[in-house]
């Protein structure tokens, strides 16, 4: 937007005029592919929600749908319902939203940690503040980056797709993060010693 602001006319290689429409249109096409790529460091199940939520965000989709989608992404929805991903009922499926996860999750019990869980115990947590997402993002240590790539990829679809609410959360934790990574630091560093009054003589 630089460039629109201090040139008078910004041309394409063939010398025509482009538009400022035109220009962002260009660079969303860009971004959608680069993160399309980053899509490859998510699991079978997270990439399987990922292409679920940009078609139905958190409504009903057909069962039907789910389980032809499933297979091409190497998962199963009985295995996801199982795990708490999604909800499939009576020929439905929907994925969970953040605020119907349970309370008492703790990461290094879980057999089938997943991008999307992570992503959204974070957006669950950020409910209660930046220092309860630190306190989960010390104990997903070097994983939890990836969940922060999800958040931002999620965070691009809701906003293509017009679904403000939704985007506001992933927002936040995306906008967040480097204050959560040096809170979650901070929780890692063990306590400096309290030195007692016969130590200082």
């Amino acid at each position: 937007m630089a460039v629109y602001t201090r040139y008078a006319r910004v041309l394409d290689a063939e010398g025509k005029t482009v538009p400022v429409r035109d220009a962002l249109a260009l660079i969303n096409q860009v971004l959608d592919e680069t993160l399309a790529e980053q899509e490859s460091d998510f699991d079978a199940d997270s990439r399987w929600a990922l292409a679920w939520f940009e078609q139905f965000g958190f409504s009903e989709g057909e069962y039907g749908v789910a389980e032809i989608l499933s297979k091409a992404k190497d998962t199963s929805v009985s295995a996801m319902d199982d795990d708490g991903v999604l909800v499939s009922r009576g020929g439905k499926v929907r994925l969970l939203r953040p605020d119907e996860l349970p309370d008492n999750w703790d990461p290094a019990s879980d057999p089938r940690l997943t991008v999307w869980d992570m992503t959204h115990r974070l957006i669950r947590a950020m409910e209660q503040g930046e220092s309860a997402a630190a306190e989960l993002v010390a104990k997903l240590g070097s994983e939890a980056d990836t969940a922060r790539e999800l958040a931002y990829r999620l965070y691009s679809i809701c906003e293509r797709k017009k679904r403000a609410q939704e985007a506001l959360a992933y927002n936040a934790l995306v906008q967040s993060w480097p204050e959560i990574v040096r809170l979650a630091r901070e929780e890692g560093k063990p306590e400096s010693p309290q030195g007692t009054i016969f130590d200082q003589e």
